[in-house]
């Protein structure tokens, strides 16, 4: 029984797959791509090809780490970037969510704040005194400093709850 091999065609879309597996390995940050456990030779040719300006040298370079990626199993590594891509998305939801409940307690005051205190179940939120505070607010310095102390408090209780 003979095993056929990959047409020439296939091992050009796995090439390709591959070079796009590292193009995105490049955008990802120092301390995210050592969470990959990389060989070292790939994390060096990753941080060259981020310092290269030259377009054909770079695509010369995505070829090089495509190459070497051949050795690795690319799965573990794509589940890693998905779950890196989770997370951010994750984040900017709860960014997004934290910016509506500032203009929502700044629009509607304490209804909005009792909402937020049920959604939230955080009682004693430290918000009440700074909502007051904002109405005393004597300028538009100290309106958009607590404005942002407004968003942290919200934020931070978002992060805590996971939402």
């Amino acid at each position: 029984m003979t095993a056929t091999k990959p047409s020439k065609s296939a091992r050009k879309r796995q090439q390709l797959a591959l070079q796009q597996l590292g193009e995105e390995l490049i955008g990802l940050g120092d301390a995210e791509l050592a969470t990959f456990g990389l060989d070292e030779r790939i994390v060096d040719a990753i941080r060259a090809a981020r310092s290269i300006r030259s377009h054909g040298a770079l695509r010369r370079q995505k070829q090089l780490i495509g190459k070497l990626m051949r050795e690795l199993d690319p799965d573990p590594i794509r589940a890693g970037i998905a779950a890196l891509r989770a997370e951010d998305l994750a984040a900017k939801r709860v960014f997004a969510n934290a910016e509506r409940w500032r203009d929502r307690l700044l629009r509607e005051g304490t209804g909005a704040l009792t909402a937020f205190e049920q959604q939230t179940g955080q009682q004693e939120s430290g918000l009440a005194g700074l909502l007051a505070d904002y109405e005393l607010a004597f300028s538009d310095r100290a309106e958009k400093t607590l404005r942002r102390e407004i968003f942290r408090r919200v934020h931070e209780i978002l992060v805590k709850i996971g939402g």
